[in-house]
């Protein structure tokens, strides 16, 4: 009998913990630079935010920053949550706050476009793959059952089921064979966690085949000692994460910003499991990853959100439009729906 019920229970329990991650930083004196992000930065930024300290741009900085599920940290920005810097999962998140006039439309006018950490949706399994568990056509077997989080709050549940759908529709499937595909897989995914930590979190205490997640949050995970390994499968989707500061942001927060994808502070985020996002970034070996000296191979087949599915403006309405005011379900909202699977707020 699987754990499943511990899903919602360890959810919930991650969920009080989220609420509590505002840190009041170092000092009481010098620039206060509040980053708002979402929930998988939380240990990621602590060196990143140490070494950012030790320049003169932030010599006299402190950090208050606060995680949760990508989604609703970009709703608590626009309902008045202070910050300077905000780093998300999902574009759309950012460019809610464009539309509000938080932060300028211009944001993505850098060397990055606006991306400050990347990594790839993998699949994690229980030490020594027990169930074979190879590529996406695995996770759809009867009995096997699957953890992924809430579409509805969490920028990596969108990452992982459009990686599925892209897994059908990428490699030449119809789109009623890809409906068909992520249906068979909601099928087998009991319960949606509201965040990507908190499917961690309740694939670790419970017993279930296989986590989707990011790459990075699969390499923390081994770091941490959890007896977990992860695939890479041949086909998958690139995630890439945007930062941007708000139209109040302080100097401090605008040099934070740059720094995050300063050499140095990409080193920080690989150690942490991310794919760098700019070229030349030496960060040794990466414990954690399946190679530590080769931690980041390019898979056979790497969708883009963009040239898979024409950017997240399209994607964002096609697949998750919710039907607030009458307007248009999305595809995965409707098959989310018609699952039964129990989705976390």
């Amino acid at each position: 009998m699987k754990k499943t019920q511990r899903l919602a229970a360890v959810a919930a329990l991650s969920a009080l913990a989220l609420t509590a991650c505002t840190s009041t930083g170092g000092n009481e004196s010098g620039t206060d630079v509040r980053v708002v992000a979402f929930s998988v930065m939380e240990n990621a930024n602590e060196p990143v935010f140490e070494d950012f300290k030790a320049t003169d741009a932030g010599a006299d900085v402190n950090f208050v920053p606060s995680y949760g599920p990508s989604g609703d940290q970009s709703r608590s920005v626009v309902n008045g949550a202070d910050a300077d810097v905000v780093h998300f999962s999902l574009e759309t998140d950012v460019t809610r706050l464009v539309d509000a006039g938080l932060v300028d439309q211009n944001w993505k006018d850098t060397p990055t476009n606006g991306i400050a950490t990347s990594s790839v949706v993998v699949f994690v399994v229980r030490k020594g793959n027990p169930e074979n568990i190879q590529g996406w056509d695995d996770l759809v077997k009867p009995g096997i059952e699957v953890v992924t989080p809430n579409p509805g709050s969490s920028g990596s549940a969108r990452w992982n089921i459009l990686a599925a759908w892209a897994h059908v529709a990428g490699n030449g499937g119809t789109e009623e064979q890809a409906k068909t595909f992520v249906s068979d897989l909601l099928a087998n995914t009991p319960a949606l966690p509201a965040s990507a930590r908190d499917a961690t979190s309740a694939f670790e205490e419970g017993d279930q085949d296989v986590l989707l997640s990011y790459e990075n949050e699969a390499v923390i995970a081994k770091q941490n000692g959890v007896d977990v390994d992860y695939i890479v499968p041949d086909d998958t989707l690139l995630i890439e994460n945007p930062a941007a500061v708000t139209t109040e942001a302080s100097d401090a927060g605008k040099a934070f910003l740059e720094f995050m994808t300063s050499p140095e502070a990409q080193a920080d985020y690989a150690q942490a499991g991310f794919r760098p996002v700019i070229d030349g970034v030496d960060f040794g070996d990466v414990e954690g990853a399946n190679d530590p000296t080769d931690p980041f191979p390019v898979p056979p087949t790497l969708f883009t959100i963009d040239d898979t599915f024409n950017g997240w403006g399209e994607a964002a309405d096609t697949f998750f439009a919710d039907g607030e005011d009458g307007g248009p379900v999305g595809i995965i909202t409707q098959l989310i729906a018609d699952s039964g699977s129990d989705a976390q707020e």
